[in-house]
């Protein structure tokens, strides 16, 4: 996701960080902070509430009809500076160093499990393809821009463009480990390659070749 820059002078930019900082304002509120007219306001709220970045809501107040405010979205939160992986990668290397390798393990391990739970209910009584297919856009829904293409000989190339926690399997591998081993339980065959890892830092994306059993 695009992140704010830090010194940005858009009005889009200027707007998320008003609201960011005042947590929720009117129109008129956001028209007076910066010093522009309620209608251009207005366009630039309408853009980012269809795009899910602002969402509104109806304040009631003690005398008077109620008004309109705006707030960020969890989307639009997530566009400020966040980081999530370095503070996952301490703690992790914490309970490394306290329990051993075995408790991250033992961790991953139960990770998995809880995502085969999760995506068996959507990919049961599917047809082979049927679940590779429904597979990619259970990634997707997750950031993994994944693309799947079924070859001439049947077996099928399952491609993911970005993993959104690629700085955490750099530093635990076991992560892609457990994709591996879920992507053969969930589509229930042993014939999967992994040729390629984006998060060994040597390649753009990770590339499967599946073939049915």
């Amino acid at each position: 996701m695009i992140k704010l820059a830090t010194n940005t002078t858009s009005t889009r930019d200027l707007i998320l960080s008003i609201l960011k900082r005042k947590k929720q304002l009117t129109v008129s509120a956001i028209a007076l902070e910066l010093d522009i007219t309620e209608m251009a306001v207005r366009r630039h709220l309408n853009t980012l509430e269809r795009d899910g970045i602002v969402e509104t809501s109806l304040l009631r107040q003690a005398m008077g009809r109620p008004t309109h405010v705006y707030h960020l979205s969890h989307n639009g939160e997530e566009m400020f500076p966040r980081d999530y992986g370095t503070l996952v990668i301490e703690l992790l290397k914490d309970l490394q160093e306290l329990d051993g390798q075995e408790k991250i393990e033992q961790l991953f391990i139960r990770r998995m499990e809880r995502q085969q739970q999760k995506y068996e209910k959507r990919l049961v009584s599917k047809r082979f393809d049927e679940r590779i297919y429904e597979l990619a856009k259970l990634y997707n829904d997750q950031g993994y821009m994944v693309e799947v293409t079924k070859e001439e000989d049947g077996s099928f190339t399952f491609m993911e463009f970005n993993c959104p926690i690629a700085e955490v399997a750099k530093q635990f591998p076991i992560i892609c480990e457990m994709e591996h081993k879920l992507f053969r339980k969930l589509l229930n065959t042993d014939n999967i390659q992994c040729h390629k890892c984006l998060a060994t830092g040597h390649d753009s994306y990770c590339q499967y070749t599946i073939i049915p059993e």
